[in-house]
């Protein structure tokens, strides 16, 4: 800035405040000027997860109408060599409530604190972590819970699983499951269908209203054989007639076969004597299909 008309004068340039900075804004050119590269979120990318999601769901429907999941076997109360066990996803929570501090008078503990905080965590991690690092080594706090969650889950689930078969195995049981595996896979190498064989619809009851009927239903044997004798966890008792006698038939209820075990004893529990026990022996000889 001059003060005077002396060209020897000293200029010094000041800069004024009030004369704001050029800015070069550079606006994005919008998603329209890349076709094919880019696009908008709502409605159009929205759409094409949606349509994604139905498709796989449709595709899941089918699936579950084509090939329904296959149910456990019926819950036999005779089968004493059956070993409890849940569903892998739950194992580590199996194991767990096996301790004695999160067992027994501290239930409660295994069953809902321990739980509860751990899902609840997962909730409120979104809130929690705030911070906009993602590399986990920075991130200790976070990346250590989520380790030792996994090495948990990981170490109980293994050691439930061992112990179940360090339990069967010293009990000497084969689950029913690997058995009836195991028939099938003998049956289809020898050319014969390998699953388990679906009585004849045609083949009816024999005398019904027989007192042996009811009988077995005391003793509780219509449990594995259904109360239509078409057979549950145990095979189908209709037509059994024509395959075995009643001698046969009284040695299985009294010897057992397979994964059935002696029913003798807990037929007479359940108030029956020798008599009735032989009487639904020669009445199942009885079950032949129609000629």
């Amino acid at each position: 800035m001059a003060h005077g008309k002396s060209k020897d004068e000293k200029v010094v340039y000041v800069g004024d405040s009030r004369v704001k900075q050029k800015v070069n804004d550079i606006t994005p050119l919008d998603y329209t000027s890349y076709p094919g590269k880019s696009e908008a979120f709502i409605p159009n990318f929205l759409l094409k997860e949606w349509m994604v999601g139905c498709v796989a769901l449709v595709a899941i429907f089918v699936l579950t109408i084509s090939e329904p999941a296959p149910l456990g076997y019926p819950a036999n109360p005779n089968n004493t060599g059956f070993v409890p066990i849940p569903d892998w996803y739950f194992l580590f929570l199996y194991q767990f409530l096996k301790y004695p501090y999160a067992a027994g008078s501290y239930v409660v503990i295994g069953t809902v604190l321990i739980p509860g905080l751990a899902f609840g965590g997962l909730l409120l991690a979104p809130f929690l972590d705030t911070g906009k690092e993602r590399r986990f080594y920075r991130r200790p706090i976070a990346s250590s819970l989520m380790i030792l969650s996994l090495l948990s889950c990981v170490y109980l689930t293994k050691t439930a699983w061992d112990g179940y078969k360090h339990e069967i195995a010293e009990l000497n049981i084969t689950p029913e499951h690997i058995e009836r595996e195991e028939k099938a896979r003998e049956a289809a190498l020898a050319g014969k269908p390998a699953g388990q064989p679906k009585p004849n619809k045609s083949i009816a009851i024999v005398d019904k209203d027989d007192p042996a009927f009811a009988n077995m239903k005391k003793a509780g044997c219509l449990a594995c054989h259904a109360t239509d004798m078409k057979g549950a966890s145990g095979p189908a008792l209709l037509g059994i007639g024509d395959t075995m006698n009643k001698d046969q038939v009284l040695d299985v209820i009294k010897n057992g076969k397979g994964n059935m075990p002696p029913m003798v004893d807990s037929a007479k529990a359940q108030g029956l004597n020798d008599e009735d026990i032989e009487h639904i022996a020669d009445w199942l000889a009885k079950q032949k299909a129609a000629q």
